[in-house]
């Protein structure tokens, strides 16, 4: 196997990654050469390529110390994006207080590592979910009268091994869901809206993902203006931010706080689905990226 470019997926799920096969194709028509590969397959051969981007590891979560293995092995063979030390501080959404030390607007977030710290909402819904999480697996609503349905779920977190983190629920993801801001290259490329996920009292999702509800969005200025932000405000973050001015790519989602502020809920580095049958020219812009920054070019 010999490529420019390894597109890296996991086994269980590369069938579902619908922006495989519209990059692999924009990739096709510029002339490099690629192939789409899980992290964990023991033939490929990663020092066969030029460089190697993370797509749909979307089991990162479940063998997080293998995948920062695999990773640290990938980099010393190849140009790995994003490398080592993003994945490690991207992978677990603690990252999220390194944002608001360099002046980002977060959703009030906390992290609990010991089941005597359990600190819940008295008022309204919050989220509790694992720090290390994708595709929203293990995350539950509660309200105000579900504390003890909280806390068991929590327990179930920490006996696991996870940090736990906690938010208050933002209430306008029920009406108006969620903004992603799609970057290439720190260059915005498109946007799109995503309908609330979490139900009061559901139970939390085992799956690889939960399936999401998409639709095209037309991004307002600050909407624009507070995501652009936060890609600028990468290159503050200690021990990272040199490998990410600019990132190569990046999702920026966000939402109505509570407050009535915009404010960050994630910022997707590693294995983001950026939604590229929401644009015509998207993948095209993905492709480009990827192009120019090949070692040698």
């Amino acid at each position: 196997m010999c490529a420019d470019v390894l597109l890296v997926s996991a086994t269980g799920a590369i069938q579902f990654d619908e922006d495989l096969p519209l990059l692999t194709a924009a990739l096709d028509r510029r002339g490099i050469t690629n192939d789409v590969v899980s992290w964990d397959d023991s033939t490929v051969a990663w020092e066969t390529c030029r460089r190697a981007v993370i797509r749909s590891t979307w089991d990162y979560s479940m063998r997080l110390p293998e995948f920062l293995g695999w990773a640290e092995r990938a980099a010393a063979a190849c140009d790995l994006v994003h490398g080592p030390p993003v994945l490690r501080w991207n992978t677990d959404k603690a990252y999220l207080l390194d944002l608001a030390d360099v002046g980002v607007n977060i959703v009030e977030s906390w992290f609990v590592r010991d089941r005597r710290d359990i600190c819940l909402p008295e008022v309204g819904d919050y989220v509790v979910k694992p720090s290390v999480a994708a595709g929203s697996r293990d995350a539950a609503r509660f309200g105000p009268g579900q504390r003890e349905a909280a806390t068991e779920h929590a327990d179930r977190l920490l006996a696991a091994g996870s940090t736990v983190m906690v938010q208050p629920y933002q209430q306008s993801v029920d009406m108006f869901g969620e903004t992603a801001m799609l970057f290439f290259g720190g260059v915005f490329s498109h946007a799109i809206n995503k309908g609330p996920l979490l139900a009061r009292g559901e139970a939390a999702s085992r799956a690889l993902y939960k399936q999401e509800t998409i639709s095209n969005h037309e991004p307002t200025r600050e909407e624009l203006d507070i995501a652009r932000s936060v890609i600028d405000a990468l290159a503050k973050v200690p021990d990272v931010g040199p490998s990410l001015s600019p990132p190569l790519y990046a999702r920026v989602d966000l939402v109505r706080a509570n407050d009535g502020t915009l404010a960050v809920l994630e910022l997707e580095l590693t294995e983001p689905s950026v939604f590229l049958a929401n644009s015509e020219t998207a993948a095209g812009r993905f492709a480009d990226v990827i192009a120019a920054r090949l070692p040698g070019n």
